[in-house]
């Protein structure tokens, strides 16, 4: 295993460590061709549609066109957006969730590995034919053994690079090509100069679709002319692989498509000409050729003396080299399809590994390898005619993930399909007819064509359902598969995201301080729900607490980790430290939190430190590999301000992550102060910086997580210039700002969920607020008991006069009594009293139950029994007691 890396680094687009800048637009192009077959799909698609739909078979590769091109522009936009080799799964998973993201990716895969089944068995029966070898053609036995060599061979040619795979492509798709059309030209001659019997001139009506029989052969045709088109998105598939990855995939894939129409057109319209449709000798509609029609037509159309002889046989090798050449780039999507959903974590992790010196897929490759091979040997067992039944069969698995990429395309653009006509049509308009239309292929060949038990070779007789065609049993079936290990794979994810959620503020509490909105949104991808959170937490004085953080790991640990933290954060700062002692504290939470974890799940303790500790690298998330054994919660970030009402500071320090964005109610100036960014929590030992700001009533502070930055296309300048704009427009409703700050930062789907916490500040008004300085001698206790009592009576809350003298009294004096220096008294009144006495000592008291025979002792106590809440916060200049009083509210009239 020396040759092998590590899991890819990370699952977004480029991250995963492939061979960036490998191909170009003319091998993207050639890919996107060779992973079809022309030659092959030919040879085994041509008679069924004739048979299906008569002489209107070339009009029916047109038609097919129609769907194919409008899903090749899905491709072409989504992959400008998001370029990654998960293709369907990604941009599904991105538009619609984890779960139909999943299916997307199924879908691929099963596609893939029925029509592997497929190729292989046309390649094995050609390679005996080529040489001469009917019998062993003929045998069951003999054909699944050399397709199950072709499979092993390909699969070993995609492991060792995708250069050499594009190399083999642009050779074998020449021979292709030219071969392709030195027969339809030569067949199309002899029509109008030496036609055989068979042969009838070109028809206007064989382009006419309403000539064809009924909608149920149309629907056939169509499925089975989807599959000779099908194999063009393996140009979009290595993406990451190529050159300019936004842009040249998607051109490849439409340039692919119109090249692949101009080449079925020419062949299918020559050949119908040349052999015609009829159901003997080398009639396109003879069953005994349906599923290779391309041996006898050779052999026809170049005659079996001379070059003919060599011509002849060149078509067969032709057929040959192009099952095995799209056998060869049927492996590559197989591969990167999984290597991305394990990437993303949708799939076991072992899948995204890449190979040290080829930088394939390197599980992924051989894995899908060996259950194409599975595959294969099951369906030559169940299956009475393996070509006829895998193809149209997987007709039902291409129309499924074209489908969702259609509607994925449409979903995933929504927000700015507005913008502009062009974007209206390319990202709108079109995916969605592409995505109707294979939606209708879909559900009426599955659900109506296919189910019927006399169509296709096979027939399978099922519980409940009674006898139904093996082409829908094979085709919904391995689809229904999916749905069982969608559920299966996607808990983890509901799970995760549910306790997030349940983890999460369900409604921010009014508070006197600010007014606040706030915002989650969890990540489309399933690797991306985990560790973001905010909090809004009321502290003494009518101040208030604001917190964004994130653990930058996900899953159901990362969720499990935030909620431990948040609560946490509660419990430091109901104990009104400062912002620095705060993140001080949550660092050996964290730290402490980290290394159990790393003991009790099997985590590596190199990575973590000989004692188990975090490591110390604070690098973000995606570097190095991922392990399974557990968030690493030494890679949190956390920003911590608390803004005083009374006096209107506001007072914050971070630890990693982005400063907040502060707007000035007076000038409107956006800024991002200049906060030091500690390291992340979890490391030990390290030190914060409180920065402290002045800030006018009305002020906006923007509280975010680092997934507001990480939008695809968007780079952090770019996303915090973005914010920066909208947040300017700060006299707009707080909600209205939080969902137009979303709108432009993330337009479209997310890789990392995000947090927003936006408050606007309040100021208390002067009259609510009453202080006095006293000077430290104990007559002073007599004047702040009557400045109490005459204040109280200016608010109208006379009944708490005598609790509140009895505060103060028992404080004042105290603070006389162990202090030198000024005593200050200050009330508050808000929707509560609060009482504050502050002193110069930074002594904490102690609230205990004193002894009969004690003379001290029970005034703390006394007091504690009688306010609602009290405690002790530290300021530099000494320690504030506060206590608060339940006011109530005022009779009606």
């Amino acid at each position: 295993m020396e040759e092998v890396a590590p899991i890819a680094a990370g699952p977004g687009a480029g991250e995963k460590g492939l061979k960036a800048g490998a191909l170009g637009l003319a091998s993207s192009v050639v890919i996107g061709v060779a992973s079809t077959a022309p030659a092959y799909s030919l040879a085994a698609t041509l008679g069924l549609i004739v048979t299906r739909v008569g002489p209107q078979a070339p009009v029916i590769t047109m038609l097919a066109f129609i769907p194919m091109l409008l899903i090749a522009y899905a491709y072409r936009e989504l992959n400008a957006g998001d370029a990654d080799c998960g293709t369907t799964f990604t941009w599904a998973t991105r538009a619609f969730g984890p779960r139909i993201g999943w299916m997307g990716g199924w879908g691929i895969i099963v596609a893939d590995v029925i029509v592997m089944a497929n190729l292989a068995e046309i390649a094995g029966v050609y390679t005996y034919r080529l040489f001469g070898y009917e019998s062993l053609a003929e045998s069951r036995l003999w054909t699944t053994i050399a397709g199950v060599l072709w499979i092993a061979v390909m699969t070993a040619v995609s492991y060792v690079g995708i250069e050499i795979s594009a190399a083999l492509q642009r050779a074998l798709l020449t021979v292709e090509v030219v071969v392709l059309i030195v027969f339809a030209v030569t067949a199309m001659t002899k029509v109008y100069t030496d036609p055989p019997a068979t042969a009838f001139p070109v028809s206007a009506s064989w382009f006419n679709p309403l000539n064809v029989p009924s909608a149920e052969a149309l629907t056939a045709g169509l499925l089975a002319a989807v599959f000779i088109y099908w194999g063009w998105d393996t140009a979009v598939t290595v993406n990451e692989e190529t050159a300019d990855s936004t842009h040249i995939p998607g051109r490849a894939a439409v340039i692919s498509t119109v090249l692949l129409l101009v080449i079925y057109v020419a062949v299918a319209t020559s050949a119908q000409a040349f052999a015609g449709v009829g159901t003997e000798g080398i009639g396109l509609a003879n069953q005994e050729n349906a599923d290779d029609v391309l041996s006898d037509l050779g052999s026809a159309v170049f005659g079996d003396q001379g070059v003919g002889v060599f011509l002849t046989g060149l078509l067969i090798l032709m057929v040959v080299t192009s099952a095995a050449a799209s056998t060869q780039t049927t492996i590559l999507p197989l591969a990167r399809t999984v290597f991305s959903m394990a990437a993303h974590k949708a799939v076991p992790a072992r899948f995204a590994r890449v190979h040290r010196k080829y930088l394939t897929p390197t599980w992924s490759t051989v894995g899908m390898g060996l259950v194409s091979i599975a595959f294969y040997v099951l369906l030559t067992l169940i299956s009475h005619d393996v070509l006829a039944d895998s193809i149209e069969s997987v007709g039902l698995a291409i129309a499924f993930y074209y489908g969702l990429t259609g509607f994925a395309c449409v979903w995933y653009y929504r927000r700015v399909l507005t913008r502009s006509t062009k974007d209206f049509v390319s990202k709108g308009l079109l995916p969605g007819l592409g995505g109707l239309m294979m939606l209708s292929v879909f559900c009426y060949a599955g659900f109506h064509v296919y189910a019927d038990p006399h169509y296709g070779a096979t027939s399978i007789d099922l519980p409940l359902l009674g006898p139904t065609g093996g082409v829908a049993v094979v085709g919904l079936g391995a689809l229904l598969i999916g749905v069982v290990l969608m559920l299966v794979v996607t808990r983890e994810h509901t799970a995760a995201l549910k306790l997030q959620r349940s983890l999460l503020p369900r409604k921010l509490a009014p508070q006197t301080a600010v007014d606040a909105a706030s915002r989650y949104v969890p990540a489309d991808s399933r690797s991306g729900v985990g560790g973001d959170w905010f909090d809004l937490v009321p502290l003494s004085s009518t101040r208030v607490a604001l917190v964004v953080g994130n653990v930058r790991e996900h899953g159901l640990h990362a969720a499990a980790a935030m909620g431990l933290l948040r609560a946490s954060v509660r419990v430091l700062a109901r104990m009104d430290l400062p912002p620095d002692e705060v993140l001080s504290h949550l660092d050996d939470v964290a730290r402490q939190t980290s290394s159990e974890w790393a003991r009790e799940l099997g985590g590596d303790g190199g990575e973590r430190g000989g004692n188990g500790g975090p490591r110390r690298d604070g690098g973000p998330r995606g570097d190095g590999a991922r392990s399974d054994a557990g968030p690493d919660v030494a890679a949190v970030t956390c920003l911590y301000v608390v803004y005083d009402p009374v006096s209107g500071r506001c007072t914050m320090a971070r630890a990693g992550g982005w400063p907040p964005a502060v707007v000035r109610a007076d000038t409107g100036a956006v800024s991002f102060p200049d906060l030091p960014s500690g390291p992340p929590l979890g490391l030990g030992g390290q030190t914060f910086q409180n920065v402290e700001l002045q800030l006018p009533p009305g002020s906006l502070i923007a509280l975010f997580t680092d997934g507001l930055t990480h939008a695809v296309g968007h780079d952090p300048d770019e996303a915090l210039g973005r914010l920066a704009e909208t947040l300017s427009q700060h006299r707009r409703p707080l909600e209205q700002l939080c969902d137009l700050a979303l709108a432009r930062l993330l337009p479209g789907p997310v890789d990392d969920d995000v947090a927003v916490l936006l408050v606007r500040t309040r100021m208390l008004d002067e009259r609510h607020v009453a202080q006095w300085e006293l000077a430290s001698d104990p007559a002073m206790v007599g004047v702040a008991r009557a400045a109490v009592t005459g204040q109280l009576e200016a608010w109208g809350l006379d009944e708490l006069s005598f609790v509140t003298e009895l505060i103060v009294s028992e404080l004042v004096t105290n603070a006389i009594r162990y202090t030198d220096g000024p005593v200050h008294v200050r009330l508050i009144h808000d929707e509560n009293l609060v009482c504050e006495v502050s002193d110069t000592g930074h002594t904490s008291p102690h609230l205990r139950h004193a002894a009969t025979d004690e003379e001290g002792g029970r005034g703390l106590f006394l007091i504690a029994q009688m306010v609602y809440r009290w405690g002790t916060r530290y300021t530099a200049a000494g320690k504030t007691i506060w206590t608060e009083q339940l006011v109530a509210p005022a009779e009606g009239p």
